[in-house]
């Protein structure tokens, strides 16, 4: 046997040293294992680079370096004037920004705007912010009692009535509308060739309308009763308070349980009687500023933020009712969806501002601005319906499955465990469509609505500061501010993603 000792498995000479391994990180690795590893990244590289060069330093150089910050009026931003190449005319957008912000607002009133932008900040703030605690109140304030607030600051005026006067005239003018549709049927009956059909229904419709009149009369009659007493509005609160208190009070459990509903109840109506005396809406409250003096980036936030916090909800009815099992719920959410995402934007705001008031009753009527917010959020919630449908798509059969072998009925399988899951899923995709939205609000400007670009497009008209740079000037400020909205949205959107999808990390 051969003798093995320790010295057998040691090495007698020393090894050769070898090249340091290859720096992978850092700035020199970046270059090294990212930019140029190999000859297509290379080029690549370098057509990145003199695109940078061509686009990057030209904007800064206009935007900063050659810009000029001071003056008062267009003399300054003029070549021969400031004796150097003249970038942006900054003191042009200093001379305009009101009018950029609030379009033609009354000065005396932009007050109202600044406190609505201030509560909507105030408000908005808790619900992004996921540490703030009472989410469920601040989104009630948010989304319920802020639109109202704001819309008695921005557009003023009081009330003249309440819950009760309200219904009485919606009603009213249900049953207006009928009886005159059966009018115009008869009328149509003397000169048709199907005459006797058309005098038949003409009056059927006529005797539904008379029906309807005396179903309604016990509350039109209280309605002119409370309007002919010196404090119609709080006559008015008072018996619409007592009326949901109780229905709430029943609703909730009666004896047993409804005590707390109704105290919630109670104090939801003390709050809005506060509201009412604060604002002055029983005696006229704020001066009227019309929809047609809005604009600027006014018009631009109501528009998007109106759309966005509206087409969400009606996009998930609409998934879920082209899920339905019952057939006129799906086949009516299948013909919404596709005739709504069959029609451009523009056809849509074109009718609903020039088209829509043709069928509306003659005494009826519906601001400009108020009829492209209805088309807006209906177009959007079309859309929005099949993103919402495509995560619902994603949910597992054995989830609800699941949730009905614990006894779970419908509403709260939905509500607390697909529809959860499939907004999880599709928060890329509704961002995206509300991004897209606020880009979109620059094609109300073409029904007469002044938005951020459209009060920059009439700036443009000023002869005080007519300069070759201005045009640039605006579109440049302007891409800025859709720039920072725009990514700001994106940001948080990734943020809230990491923070829902934190079980699928790797």
């Amino acid at each position: 046997m051969t003798d093995i000792t320790a010295s057998s498995f040691v090495r007698a000479d020393i090894v050769a040293e070898r090249p340091a391994p290859v720096k992978t990180t850092g700035f020199i690795g970046l270059l090294r294992t990212r930019l140029f590893n190999s000859p297509t990244n290379i080029l690549l590289t370098i057509l990145g680079a003199l695109l940078l060069w061509f686009t990057i330093i030209p904007s800064v150089r206009f935007l900063i370096v050659d810009a000029v910050w001071t003056g008062t009026d267009r003399t300054a931003c003029l070549a021969e004037n400031a004796g150097f190449t003249v970038g942006a005319c900054w003191p042009y957008i200093q001379a305009k920004l009101p009018q950029l912000i609030y379009g033609f607002y009354p000065e005396a009133e932009r007050w109202r705007v600044n406190l609505a932008l201030i509560l909507a900040v105030v408000l908005l703030l808790p619900l992004l912010i996921p540490r703030l605690p009472a989410k469920g109140l601040n989104a009630g304030l948010f989304f319920f009692a802020f639109p109202v607030v704001a819309f008695f600051l921005l557009h003023g005026g009081g009330i003249k009535g309440f819950g009760l006067s309200w219904t009485a005239s919606a009603l009213e003018l249900f049953d207006d509308s009928i009886s005159s549709a059966g009018q115009v049927l008869l009328s149509l009956s003397k000169t048709s060739a199907i005459a006797p059909l058309l005098w038949v229904v003409g009056n059927l419709v006529v005797l539904v309308g008379t029906a309807i009149h005396w179903l309604i009369f016990p509350l039109t009659w209280l309605r002119d009763h409370i309007q002919g007493t010196g404090q119609s509005i709080w006559v008015d609160f008072a018996i619409t308070t007592a009326f949901v208190s109780l229905i709430v009070f029943f609703l909730g459990g009666g004896v047993r349980g409804g005590g707390r509903a109704l105290a919630s109840s109670i104090a939801t109506f003390i709050a809005i009687a506060i509201v009412i005396k604060l604002m002055d809406l029983d005696h006229g409250g704020l001066p009227i500023v019309a929809t047609n003096l809005w604009g600027g980036l006014l018009v631009t936030l109501v528009v998007s933020v109106t759309g966005i916090v509206t087409s969400l909800p009606i996009g998930i009815a609409l998934a879920l009712g082209r899920r339905a099992s019952i057939p006129l719920i799906r086949i009516f959410s299948i013909a919404f969806i596709e005739f709504w995402r069959g029609v451009p934007l523009i056809t849509v705001l074109f009718f609903a501002t020039y088209m829509l008031p043709l069928f509306l009753p003659g005494n009826f009527s519906v601001d400009g601005l108020v009829r492209a917010l209805v088309g807006i959020a209906l177009f959007t919630g079309a859309y929005q319906a099949e993103n919402v449908r495509g995560g619902l798509a994603a949910i597992p059969r054995g989830q609800g499955e699941a949730a009905a072998a614990l006894g779970l009925s419908w509403w709260k399988t939905t509500s607390l465990i697909v529809l959860p899951q499939a907004l999880r899923h599709v928060i890329p995709n509704l961002v995206n469509s509300f991004i897209s939205l606020f880009k979109d609000t620059s094609l109300v400007s073409i029904v007469a609505l002044f938005d951020l670009l459209g009060s920059l497009r009439a700036s443009f008209s000023d002869p005080k500061w007519s300069t070759p740079s201005t045009a640039f000037t605006g579109f440049a400020f302007a891409g800025i501010i859709y720039f920072l909205f725009c990514f700001g949205m994106s940001r948080y959107s990734l943020f809230v993603e990491r923070r829902l999808n934190a079980h699928r990390r790797n």
